[in-house]
């Protein structure tokens, strides 16, 4: 695959397009109204167009399960939409359970600090810049080190072989990562 391909793939994703602090409302919003700003905001993220990003289903089994606090007279405030924001790419890789415990560290007592929360997701923001930015570095390593590998031991290139190729290590190191990951959520987070 041509770095010039990568690099168009990678530009459709839109992995730049977040709901900013500044974007989620200063008033609180009823469940449709949240499961909205999720359709207006981050429908790029998904994978097919009949897929859904929230459902009232979701939400309610995600308050259960404690990962939200209850709503205030069926609304929802700015904390719930940060925690369903994270909660929403963290699903994706983490077990419900292995994000119970991440959120557990700032709900207590269905109750969060608002600041802190706050403070984690503006860091998460301005982070995710950056990893977008080591993403693109790292796709065009993993294709040149394949192109390398294939001109070594012969292959015949042709472009199904390499998008093969390209899809399981980029998912071999999609694993990688998620394997740190739950390491630090059992070494450092469950530590008891």
């Amino acid at each position: 695959m041509e770095e010039r391909d990568l690099s168009k793939l990678i530009q459709e994703l839109e992995l730049g397009e977040s709901i900013e602090l500044s974007g989620i409302p200063n008033i609180d919003l009823y469940m449709d109204q949240v499961i909205t700003l999720f359709e207006d905001r981050l429908t790029h993220t998904k994978r097919n167009k009949q897929d859904k990003l929230l459902t009232k289903t979701m939400i309610n089994n995600y308050t259960k399960d404690k990962l939200l606090m209850p709503a205030i007279k069926k609304k929802y405030t700015k904390e719930h939409i940060i925690l369903m924001i994270l909660l929403y790419e963290l699903k994706h890789i983490l077990t419900i359970g292995d994000i119970k415990d991440l959120f557990g560290m700032i709900i207590k007592n269905d109750q969060v600090d608002s600041k802190k929360l706050n403070s984690i997701y503006q860091v998460y923001l301005n982070c995710k810049v950056k990893a977008i930015e080591s993403f693109k570095v790292s796709v065009n390593v993993v294709e040149k080190a394949l192109d390398e590998e294939i001109q070594k031991i012969g292959l015949t290139q042709d472009s199904d072989t390499e998008s093969m190729l390209l899809a399981i290590m980029l998912t071999e190191k999609a694993t990688y990562y998620k394997r740190l990951a739950e390491k630090i959520i059992d070494d450092q987070i469950r530590k008891g």
